[in-house]
């Protein structure tokens, strides 16, 4: 009978099995290597540098940081040292901010992960509670609170880090999709799909589009006419083939110049990626102009021949951004990323090694080829390692590394500041505001070197950076196997956690019912002072909503930092004003009717510039955006089309002012204009 009972019990569920984590051996430390740099200068930089100078750094690592103490963290732990204070102690944890467990970070599969009190007994004081009692009633509640639902049908090659995370959350993730609607839709590629009606995304409709490389080139060029101190982060480019006249005549005006100006160029295929196409030369008549340019545009940059280097190689560095919201902007930077190695020591370019991409390409996809990648269990050492590693070695050799990572938060935001325009009008295309559809979030992974003084500069940005947490291994002649790559698991599964952590649909109504809690307990507490308790039962007070995560491991830098950079914003502005006048909602384009409608109610026509003159300059500009083979699916007048012909008119009014303070003269002016209209 007493056999029976036990079988009864153990198939309803008394007994669980519980899966051993699975741990990594021990990183062993190693000495650094030599490390090519010079020390950043203190001079230069513009408004939004100066105030990010004193700027406490995400990730930055503390004084005394080695690469050994970073190859003792344990797997799952948070990929930095706690961040420091201005006066050098430690950061303190908040409450609710444990360390993750080693078995809860790694464990793949886990069922149950999170802290459990024993079974005590009942305490005889008044007003006490077992700590086992309590633990299984907010188990309970737990179990009924509805988890947070997940799609990941179309998550392609992120799906591995994207489940682990949903495991480590315990959240419910449907892999074939769902009839009825879910939290979040996590995607692998890019947002297209109409039959969303409701939940997040984590893609940005017309994000891919407007990351590809000529037209991040426009949008940051464009910064650059207004604020081109504050955006000489992206290097000299020129657009093929339509800009090769001007790049030949650029080019040779400098050399003539300057005749010890020995430039290098690389050409980088507009729709691009993996390295696919990119290749080097010494002057614009080398340029493959035959049939490929032609059919396929390109941006053609000055090549950095100063890079920094890590045991003579160069590298670059993958950081994950979070655009969590284009209205209002929300930015996040991950504290931690990769670094991403050469695999034939570095030598400035030459007519010799131009070919050699294994010397001059940092990409990922073309290295792994080389016979010299090294894949490393250890974040110090290998072809990949994290960003972390790198920072701890600079600072080690006393570089200014806060100084570092407030120059990459400047980068970052400056380049959504110069993005967020465009994407708002792609936006209010696909998500017409008043209709259902989804809210969406996107991570973003740009690609920054470091020159030799420490100056970031931006390479690109990447709509669908890979997050995969394996690599492929040959074990014979055209057989490969999936290796865990214990690197990249630690950055990637950190950052779609995270992610997911905070566009948590669930977040508002834990915290008003946290907000309740909070009240009862006081409320519980005043009676056990009148009753003349002694102090309150450590049990009762309010538990973190996620018990056993670390911290977050995106620190947000935006709109904390929006005092800082919103002078930045004019194109912003002007998009806004395109938008207004676009009149049918869910184009992209401007037609000549509303653009006169523009002008006529903003009363810019005059006897100097007639209606007359507004048709000519609408069609003037019109015709050469659509020339330059921008989206001909709609005819009319594209935002970049619409803010050339914006800047014409701050020019013509507004004289004497520099650019950008034209733009902003006329823009404050419209919105006076406009308000008026509106109050009548």
């Amino acid at each position: 009978m007493a056999e029976a009972a036990a079988a009864r019990h153990y198939r309803r569920g008394g007994a669980r099995r519980v899966t051993a984590s699975r741990r990594l051996a021990p990183r062993a430390a190693r000495p650094p290597a030599p490390l090519s740099w010079q020390r950043a200068g203190s001079g230069g930089g513009g408004r939004a540098e100066a105030a990010l100078r004193g700027m406490e750094p995400a990730g930055a690592p503390p004084q005394g940081c080695g690469p050994a103490r970073e190859a003792e963290e344990p797997p799952g732990s948070p990929a930095l040292p706690p961040e420091e204070l201005q006066g050098g102690q430690p950061a303190r944890q908040s409450p609710g901010e444990e360390a993750l467990p080693a078995a809860a970070g790694r464990e793949r599969g886990c069922r149950g992960a999170g802290p459990q009190g024993p079974p005590g007994r009942a305490a005889r004081g008044r007003g006490r509670r077992a700590p086992g009692r309590r633990g299984g009633e907010e188990g309970v509640r737990a179990a009924r609170r509805p988890r947070v639902t997940v799609d990941s049908s179309k998550a392609k090659t992120s799906l591995e880090a994207l489940k682990i995370s949903l495991r480590q959350l315990r959240w419910r993730e449907f892999p074939f999709g769902r009839r009825l609607p879910c939290d979040i839709y996590w995607h692998g590629v890019s947002f297209h799909d109409n039959n969303i009606f409701s939940g997040q995304v984590n893609k940005f409709p017309g994000m891919t589009e407007m990351v590809r490389k000529i037209t991040l080139s426009r949008a940051v060029r464009t910064m650059q006419d207004l604020f081109p101190l504050e955006y000489n982060f992206y290097p000299r480019s020129w657009i093929l083939p339509e800009e090769f006249p001007l790049f030949v005549a650029e080019v040779r005006m400098m050399k003539d110049s300057d005749p010890s100006w020995k430039p290098t160029f690389i050409v980088k295929p507009d729709g691009g990626c993996q390295g696919d196409g990119i290749y080097l030369i010494k002057d614009p008549s080398d340029i493959r102009l035959t049939g490929s340019i032609q059919s396929r545009p390109a941006v053609v940059q000055e090549y950095i021949c100063k890079p920094l280097l890590v045991d003579k190689l160069k590298f670059d560095i993958r950081l994950y951004v979070l655009l969590k919201s284009l209205e209002p902007l929300e930015i996040y930077i991950a504290k931690d990323g990769l670094s991403r190695f050469c695999t034939e020591p570095y030598q400035e370019p030459s007519l010799k090694n131009l070919h050699q991409v294994f010397m001059h390409l940092t990409n990922y996809s073309l290295n792994i080829h080389s016979g010299n990648f090294i894949h490393s269990d250890n974040v110090n050492t290998g072809s990949k390692r994290t960003f972390s590693s790198i920072l701890c070695r600079l600072s080690s050799r006393g570089a200014d590394v806060k100084k570092l990572w407030s120059d990459i938060i400047s980068l970052v935001i400056k380049t959504i500041i110069a993005l967020t325009p465009e994407l708002k009008v792609y936006y209010q295309s696909d998500i017409p505001a008043g209709k259902p559809g989804p809210t969406c979030f996107q991570i973003l992974g740009f690609d920054i070197l470091l020159m030799k003084n420490l100056k970031p500069m931006l390479l690109e940005v990447n709509a669908n950076p890979s997050m995969r947490i394996e690599h492929e291994q040959e074990l014979s002649p055209g057989v490969f196997e999936n290796v865990p790559s214990p690197v990249d698991e630690e950055v990637k599964v950190a950052v779609i956690r995270d992610t997911l952590r905070l566009v948590d649909p669930q977040k508002k109504k834990r915290k008003d019912t946290q907000c309740q809690t909070l009240e009862h307990v006081s409320e519980a507490n005043e009676e056990l002072l009148d009753a003349g308790a002694a102090e309150r039962p450590e049990s009762d007070s309010p538990r973190s909503p996620e018990p056993g995560l670390p911290s977050l491991c995106l620190k947000q830098v935006f709109p904390k930092y929006a005092k800082q950079f919103n002078y930045l914003r004019l194109v912003d502005r002007v998009a806004a004003l395109f938008i207004r006048f676009l009149g049918v909602k869910g184009t992209t384009k401007l037609g000549p009717t509303g653009f006169r409608t523009f002008i006529r109610n903003c009363k810019l026509s005059n006897s100097n510039f007639s209606m007359a003159s507004v048709d000519i300059l609408y069609i003037d500009i019109t015709r050469r955006w659509n020339s330059m083979g921008i989206d001909h699916k709609e005819s009319g007048m594209c935002l970049q089309a619409f803010v050339e012909a914006f800047f014409c008119l701050a020019q013509k009014k507004y004289k004497s002012l520099p650019l950008h303070e034209q733009v902003a003269s006329l823009i404050d002016f419209l919105f006076f204009i406009l308000s008026k209209i509106g109050k009548e």
